[in-house]
């Protein structure tokens, strides 16, 4: 598939199980993309499993939190190619951190706090970096992740349900502002990624919690969703490369819903 040739795709947290199954579909689809994270070696390893495959990838460390680092590395990608086209961001804490699981009356207020601070921050960071460059050249789209958390239709899920639902509002007033002069602005929404090492994580707690095995807590998360399957990055890798194409180019200031009906809007 040839659906992005010719494009220039950033993807923040590429090093992470979503960022790396997006980055790799992008590139399959002819994107050349600019992978960054904070670990080094984890971002050269999907830069060179790309080039491998005949893709061309570049790898670089930045905390995509520090705004200044991200403007200097968004300014010199677009010094060096000229533009950009797609702008992706997969950060995330890790889910020790903001007491996944935990009812929103014991939750700590510390523990609330972690996704505000840092993925609805770096989700500003990183869009409004990249978006000063797409209103420039008049054209690019920004696609936002957030998951079924933000409808809130499951217990132990405020904080990061909390932050999924500022990034979706965030990405509405964006495309208000930016998609006159042709920049879209989206949200993909999925549903928990059962092999990403997020969820994974996630079910080692809730497991462990509820006395059951991980594999019982894959099989209850994917009984949430109307098909009954467990999802996994590589759906969402490809509907990420779908809305990142001139086929989806009509689409802006929307959340495109990919959690098979586990949160309806």
């Amino acid at each position: 598939m040839t659906g992005l040739q010719g494009k220039y795709a950033v993807v923040f947290g590429a090093g992470g199980s979503i960022g790396t199954a997006v980055a790799k579909e992008f590139a399959a689809e002819g994107a050349e993309v600019f992978l960054s994270g904070r670990t080094k070696a984890n971002v050269e390893a999907v830069a060179k499993q790309i080039t491998t495959d005949g893709g061309r990838a570049h790898a670089a460390v930045v905390d995509a939190d520090d705004y200044t680092a991200v403007e200097e590395y968004v300014d010199g990608i677009a010094k060096r190619t000229g533009r950009i086209d797609i702008a992706f961001n997969a950060i995330g804490p890790l889910v020790s951190e903001y007491g996944n699981g935990k009812n929103a009356v014991d939750l700590p207020i510390e523990e609330f706090m972690v996704p505000l601070t840092t993925i609805v921050k770096s989700q500003f960071i990183t869009a409004r970096s990249t978006a000063r460059h797409m209103v420039k050249q008049r054209s690019g789209v920004i696609i936002f992740l957030t998951g079924s958390p933000a409808r809130g239709h499951v217990e132990g899920a405020t904080a990061i349900g909390t932050a999924f639902g500022a990034i979706e509002s965030f990405m509405e007033n964006l495309a208000v502002e930016i998609s006159p002069v042709g920049v879209r602005s989206v949200c993909l929404r999925t549903t928990a990624n059962t092999d990403s090492r997020t969820i994974q994580q996630t079910m080692d707690i809730l497991a462990s919690r509820m006395n059951t095995s991980k594999d019982q807590m894959i099989a209850r998360i994917a009984n949430l969703n109307f098909l009954k399957v467990p999802a996994s990055v590589s759906d969402t890798a490809k509907a990420a490369a779908f809305l990142a194409s001139d086929r989806a180019r009509m689409m802006t200031g929307t959340v495109v819903n990919s959690t098979a009906g586990a949160a309806l809007d």
